[in-house]
């Protein structure tokens, strides 16, 4: 795994840097307390999650079980000793000419964000998704949630379809973009 550099300040108040270490893992369903609670972070921001409504462990515990590491995993990033956010794929559209175009959602703790968190999630699923039969990733995202656009297209994403208007979202009309890469 490739470190990422953080600047600290030290008691004098010079400035030093040290390596910190993104890891990236299939999650356990021990992470999922977590993994709710980053997610109702991004639920309560109402730029990055279509789901409006906070969710609950036991209410995600069908979902995280019917990710199969082998073909639509689920990863954590861990930082500094906690998951600082997290990965998951799902399929795209239930037809046969589909099945290697893969969806994908990214979310990052607030407390962790602008550290390359969601970066190496993105990084990770370039690098593996080949391995995991993926010919092609998609990211659906709100047409305002600049930060994860700017992220995507980062990773080489390039915007491949507007759907105008389609999310309603506190009875705001939200456009849906579409971002996608060949990998």
């Amino acid at each position: 795994m490739t470190a990422g550099l953080l600047k600290r300040s030290d008691e004098d108040g010079r400035s030093q840097t040290s390596a910190t270490e993104i890891r990236i893992r299939d999650a356990a369903e021990a992470d999922l307390p977590a993994i709710v609670e980053i997610h109702n972070e991004a639920i309560a921001s109402r730029i990055s999650s279509a789901q409006l409504d906070p969710v609950t462990v036991e209410g995600r515990r069908e979902w995280f079980r019917v990710h199969s590491p082998m073909q639509y995993p689920i990863w954590v990033a861990d930082l500094d000793g906690a998951i600082a956010g997290w990965l998951s794929f799902r399929e795209f559209l239930p037809r046969c000419a589909y099945r290697d175009t893969v969806e994908l959602s990214v979310y990052v703790s607030e407390q962790f964000r602008r550290r390359g968190v969601g970066r190496k999630l993105l990084q990770e699923a370039i690098a593996r998704g080949p391995q995991l039969g993926m010919h092609s990733l998609v990211g659906l995202i709100f047409g305002h949630n600049e930060p994860s656009i700017a992220l995507f297209r980062l990773a080489g994403f390039e915007r491949w379809g507007l759907l105008p208007g389609v999310a309603r979202v506190d009875e705001i009309p939200r456009d849906l973009t579409i971002f996608g890469r060949h990998i």
